[in-house]
């Protein structure tokens, strides 16, 4: 280690080198409060930084693994005692405005409420946004493909990225700053780091798409009998609401409940509906946008599409209903709970649903499902408490995963594969496709010293 760490403290100064105690009082994520176990950390300041990083441990053939918010849900960013952390904590500048191009340039280590904030200083959007804002970043959204709230309306990262700074695992820097919304000139190479989770190379700078904010916003929840109603009030919402639809989320009424307990979350309407919605538009004038909300409602209500709706009325208001929905820390408390992030066609939901929680009562009578997701997207979240101290992550894997595959679903929505979804990759490529995955990885990585045993092995 000590020939390493001299050799990185030479090249980039002592006090971006961190060892000993000083890492060890990190936590290991933001799901595991434990001490970080690493080798040693490495905080860059630039791409230059990053490059003299990557070309040092290359020659020592040392494993790294990249870490931004540490809020991934598949242990991809964890650190082993044997390998070097490259920290992008310190790689946080907003580089560049672009108002008439609509693009903004951002070093990896911003987080996304960050350039949220200082976008809408200028009445400028960036719409990802998923409830981790505070602490993810910018470089792990494009190396997780980062999804989110707003996937129906704008996309997944990979459709937000114009163009991307990338070092590769000898220090290389690839850089492929676009800032045009169209560029045919050959291979578009970006795409092979979005979604790629840094086992090809370490995102530096991104060019990002941004949109003027829209002046209007309005917001509701809505309670519904059934599934089928839930489907029928997503096409009539697509339909009726013109484009300015931007947010369907859906919460199973046991998820909702056990959230506005006495102590937890206020209920803004009844409880024990079978389905909750949030749904949200964002348009050009409140009057107008407000006007149609309301009376596409009330045919709803009409109708017997909706059995109750809340419309919010200030932004205090919103944070509350949103709440339910993002801050779900009461469920993670006591037993063990497992977290699940899976997508399947639409129209077979309510049927894999149905099949899990069958499966799962056979395996533990008094087991917890709660169900929750953007749907629109096709992408459903799970928590699932077994409510059995024998019972093991790979048992509840089994069940989750087996209930998917005749649905043709994938074993990751939005968080990725990591470490803890790589057995199950399979399921979800062919082997023609992981074929090719080995064989870019063995190209770009020929040492497998990028975020080695993460997402595929080689």
């Amino acid at each position: 280690m000590d020939k390493i760490k001299n050799a990185l403290g030479k090249a980039l100064g002592d006090e971006l080198v961190i060892s000993g105690q000083s890492l060890r009082e990190r936590a290991t994520s933001y799901w595991d409060a434990s001490p970080t176990e690493s080798l040693l950390m490495v905080c860059p300041r630039s791409t230059e930084d990053l490059s003299k990083t990557l070309e040092i441990c290359h020659g020592f053939n040392q494993a790294l693994v990249t870490q931004g918010g540490l809020t991934g849900c598949v242990e991809g960013a964890v650190s082993l005692p044997s390998e070097v952390i490259v920290s992008l904590e310190k790689m946080t500048e907003i580089e560049e405005v672009d108002e008439l191009g609509g693009t903004v340039t951002v070093q990896a280590g911003v987080t996304l409420q960050c350039l949220q904030e200082a976008l809408a200083e200028k009445q400028l959007l960036f719409p990802l946004d998923l409830g981790a804002r505070g602490s993810c970043t910018i470089g792990g959204n494009v190396s997780t493909n980062a999804g989110g709230i707003n996937v129906l309306r704008y996309g997944m990262m990979r459709n937000l990225v114009l163009g991307l700074e990338v070092v590769l695992a000898d220090g290389t820097v690839l850089s492929s700053m676009n800032y045009m919304l169209k560029n045919n000139a050959g291979y578009d190479l970006k795409q092979l780091f979005i979604g790629s989770e840094g086992t090809l190379g370490i995102v530096s700078r991104a060019v990002l798409r941004t949109y003027p904010k829209m002046p209007s916003r309005n917001t509701a929840l809505v309670a519904l009998e059934n599934f089928e109603k839930v489907l029928t009030l997503l096409k009539m919402a697509q339909r009726e609401f013109s484009g300015t639809l931007s947010a369907y989320e859906v919460m199973w009424g046991e998820y909702y409940d056990d959230l506005t307990v006495d102590g937890a979350h206020r209920a803004p309407m009844a409880r024990n509906y079978p389905f909750y919605v949030i749904v949200e538009l964002e348009g050009a004038c409140q009057t107008r946008d407000s006007e149609m909300f309301q009376s596409v409602l009330e045919q709803a209500l009409e109708s017997e599409v909706i059995v109750d709706a809340v419309i919010t009325k200030s932004g205090s208001e919103r944070e509350e209903v949103w709440s339910i929905r993002e801050n779900f820390e009461l469920l993670l408390a006591g037993q063990a709970i497992y977290l699940y992030d899976v997508s399947l066609p639409i129209k077979n939901m309510s049927a894999y649903v149905g099949d899990l929680k069958q499966r799962l009562e056979e395996s533990w009578s008094e087991s917890t499902c709660y169900v929750f997701g953007h749907i629109a997207d096709g992408n459903l979240h799970l928590f699932i408490r077994p409510a059995d101290e024998y019972s093991s992550h790979a048992d509840v894997n089994r069940i989750v995963y087996g209930a998917l595959e005749p649905y043709q679903g994938s074993v990751s929505a939005e968080h990725g594969i990591g470490v803890e979804k790589k057995p199950w990759l399979a399921h979800s490529r062919t082997e023609q496709e992981l074929h090719l995955m080995r064989t870019l990885k063995k190209t770009m990585d020929p040492k497998n010293i990028l975020n080695p045993g993460r997402v595929i092995d080689i």
